[in-house]
């Protein structure tokens, strides 16, 4: 009798901490008849290995890359990588190059990509009239809290475009938010429905169309001044090509999974190459 209270009260524990763990993302060991006394709890959302700027070594061009996608996949602005290299504009690189991240000389190096955050609020996004600010010109960050608590799958209206000249790049469900630790999510993840638009989030030039990122499948980067670019992410189709000149909410892929476990977009916006919060520029809600 005595050994079955035991058991009992054994098995209650083990059941709340379960529920908590399953309340914070969570994985919860050590709960079962072997005898252990001990329950283990791992953060699967810590599991991710970071991504941290490549600052040696180097990396030898392959057929689809541009100085910018290899800049965007390794953490460096773009002027300051071809400045490395000694590479003038209009940027020119060809396959076979090699691409330095320092004065030594090392062998090529690789890049793991980051999971999503789960977090999740609704935004919506309307055609947009006005254009985007000249691409010579930095576009500036407006503070912007993203709300908090909206209830999935409510509209939020969106202002059309923000004063910094920014527009939200699709709509749907905000499934994940940037973490600015390095290690985690570099820009937000946007949740909808397979073919659906893509948007330029300002006006810009096409500066990579293609799949060779590892971790964003079909991916399209746009350059909107020296300071600033944007990516788009796990597209099923492009609509633009490298070179091209695109404004503020033009239609330039759809939707998709590629690269991924779910149809969504992955947006970033970097400046000077390092990610910063997309939140921060986007049109309050």
């Amino acid at each position: 009798m005595g050994h079955t209270i035991i058991r009992q009260r054994k098995d209650l524990s083990c059941f709340r901490l379960l529920v908590i763990a399953l309340a914070m993302g969570t994985f919860l060991a050590g709960c079962s008849s072997s005898g252990s006394n001990s329950a283990r709890v791992v953060d699967r959302n810590n599991a991710a290995p970071k991504r941290p700027t490549v600052t040696s070594g180097q990396y030898i061009v392959k057929p689809g890359d541009t100085l910018f996608s290899i800049a965007f996949r390794y953490g460096w602005d773009y002027k300051e990588l071809a400045a490395r290299n000694n590479i003038g504009p209009p940027y020119t690189i060809r396959p076979g190059q090699p691409i330095r991240f320092s004065s030594g000389s090392a062998g090529t190096t690789t890049v793991v990509s980051s999971p999503s955050s789960s977090s999740r609020t609704t935004v919506t996004r309307r055609p947009v009239v006005a254009t985007a600010p000249s691409t010579s010109t930095p576009a500036k960050p407006v503070p912007n809290t993203p709300a908090v608590g909206t209830a999935v799958g409510t509209p939020v209206p969106a202002a059309e475009i923000s004063a910094g000249g920014w527009t939200w790049p699709a709509n749907g469900v905000l499934i994940g938010k940037f973490a600015s630790n390095g290690s985690l999510n570099k820009g937000i993840d946007i949740a909808g429905d397979l073919g659906q638009p893509v948007f330029a989030a300002a006006k810009g030039s096409v500066v990579y169309a293609g799949s060779g990122l590892r971790g964003y499948g079909e991916l399209i980067i746009i350059k909107h001044s020296d300071t600033y670019v944007s990516a788009y992410g796990h597209n099923r189709r492009l609509l633009v090509r490298e070179g091209q000149q695109v404004k503020a909410g033009q239609a330039i892929a759809e939707m998709g999974s590629t690269g991924t476990d779910r149809v969504k977009l992955h947006f970033e916006i970097r400046r000077q190459g390092k990610p910063v919060d997309p939140l921060q520029f986007l049109p309050r809600r």
